[in-house]
């Protein structure tokens, strides 16, 4: 994920993101549209048959591991697993070698549902802008234990891990857009003081006071490239940022609706544990599920976030402003002729500015109480076993999808290598769906094998057998007995 900036006639910020695993396509629409490819209504009807029993296996295939998580996550539920750890009777060990199996099995079933943890780099392009939370929102490490996610990569260590990962980690999934038109009066006139605010800076040549500090925040920002190149780039995904700020603002656009734009994590999964109390020490894991969170508001997922106050800039810019003022007012009246009217001036910017950064903080507050509202009832779509339960679905209809895909693309098409099949099926999905993925062929073949309904010629490329060999060989799935049951008994 990166930023890049492109100079047409006015100023343009792109995010390129790579393009994800997941398949964003119905699996009803996915399978109804490829038995519609397919001519014959005999292959049609065996085609349909397939699908089913391929789901059903892969069910069964996950059924022991999907029960193990929901099983060792009621030891930790946040709610009620402490009175199941103490009616267990475990020692202090026994429970940490549980609960770092239940993150096995977590991180497991994350992988399988291709969410990918947030990098710092990722976090750090989502953070570079502002969108609808205007307020530097933080987390109160003091009260998030720094053991569990700590033992647990020293354990399984993985590469580039967030600086934060021994507090928490945020899983993400998807990219989408999200898009608001409003006025935004009060965030315009903000722009226009800030605007007025760094002119008077380089006047007063006061400026070069925050130059240092300036230099260091530009450091820890992300990359801007200048250049796009469009062959090393083809695959990836480019989401335009829409922004007050690279707008030029004007009193007909102070006075008229604005839309902005910003990228979306479509979905946020957060995984930390509170820290512990002395009198009681705490088990509980929390697993949040989020939607559609735009990039730069990421912090509305932050656990145990700090009540949001002004920042020290904001006090330094109240000190100056009144230093400022106070030297300006003071040089008038030790001119010869004072003019009242550049004091009452003089006075009114500095007075307006302090009055101008307050009511901003204050208006920002409202924003981030709305926000935080909405994420709890609008945004955040389950917690605890409701985010394990859709997670485990989730893992399942990829890896059918997938199964699904890659074996029509063998049968209609033929032989093929593995990237071969690799582009053949991104190809299929972006003709018919108008969806673009990086297919996970690998995944795709390696469940083929085990299936046993492919198999692979002396020069390497993979071939599959016919529709009817392939129910055959699948067998009869213990859920067609009991419709078949079902329907005897109803018939009867």
């Amino acid at each position: 994920m990166q930023t890049k900036d492109n100079m047409d006639h006015k100023k343009k910020e792109v995010i390129r993101l790579e393009r994800e695993s997941v398949i964003p396509i119905l699996k009803p629409k996915l399978i109804m549209t490829l038995a519609n490819l397919i001519e014959l209504s005999t292959d049609r009807a065996e085609f349909l048959k397939f699908c089913k029993r391929v789901e059903y296996t892969i069910r069964a295939w996950y059924l022991l591991q999907f029960e193990d998580l929901m099983q060792l996550y009621s030891l930790f539920d946040p709610v009620h697993g402490a009175q199941k750890l103490q009616q267990q009777s475990l020692s202090s060990d026994e429970i940490d070698v549980l609960e770092q199996n239940f993150l096995t099995y977590l991180f497991q079933v994350m992988e399988k549902s291709n969410f990918k943890i947030a990098t710092d780099e990722e976090i750090d392009v989502a953070l570079a802008g502002q969108y609808l939370l205007n307020l530097p929102i933080t987390v109160d490490e003091s009260k998030i234990d720094k053991t569990l996610l700590k033992r647990y990569f020293s354990e399984h260590p993985q590469d580039n891990l967030p600086d934060f990962a021994d507090k928490y980690i945020i899983f993400r999934r998807g990219i989408g857009i999200d898009r608001t038109t409003d006025l935004f009066i009060m965030e315009k006139v903000d722009m226009l003081i800030a605007r007025l605010w760094a002119y008077l800076l380089r006047v007063t040549r006061l400026d070069k006071l925050f130059s240092r500090r300036s230099r260091r925040r530009q450091k820890n920002e992300p990359k801007k490239d200048d250049e796009i190149n469009p062959e090393a780039d083809s695959d990836d995904l480019y989401v335009e940022r829409i922004r007050l700020e690279n707008m030029e603002l004007s009193v007909r656009k102070l006075l008229s609706k604005t839309t902005i734009q910003e990228p979306t994590f479509d979905r946020i999964i957060v995984v930390y544990r509170r820290a512990s109390t002395k009198p009681k020490e705490e088990r509980g894991i929390y697993v949040k599920h989020f939607k559609n969170i735009p990039m730069a508001d990421l912090e509305i997922v932050l656990p145990e976030k700090k009540n949001p106050g002004l920042t020290p800039m904001d006090w330094v810019k109240f000190l100056i402003s009144a230093v400022v003022g106070l030297v300006a007012v003071f040089s008038s009246l030790e001119m010869p002729k004072a003019d009242l009217w550049v004091i009452f001036a003089i006075l009114s910017t500095v007075v307006g500015y302090c009055a101008k950064t307050y009511f901003t903080f204050e208006a920002n507050m409202a924003a981030y109480q709305n926000l935080i509202t909405q994420s709890m009832y609008d945004k955040q779509l389950d917690s605890g076993r409701g985010t394990l339960l859709h997670l485990c679905d989730d893992v399942i209809q990829q890896e059918v999808k997938e199964v699904i895909i890659s074996f029509f693309i063998l049968m209609e098409q033929g032989k093929a290598t593995m990237e071969d099949l690799d582009l053949r099926c991104e190809e299929l999905i972006k003709e018919e769906f108008g969806e673009s993925c990086n297919f996970d062929v690998d995944d795709a073949v390696e469940k083929l094998e085990k299936l046993k309904i492919v198999s692979r010629d002396s020069i390497g490329r993979y071939y599959c057998v016919g529709l009817k060999r392939a129910n055959e060989v699948i067998g009869v799935t213990t859920e067609e007995l009991v419709l078949k049951a079902r329907q005897g008994t109803l018939s009867a």
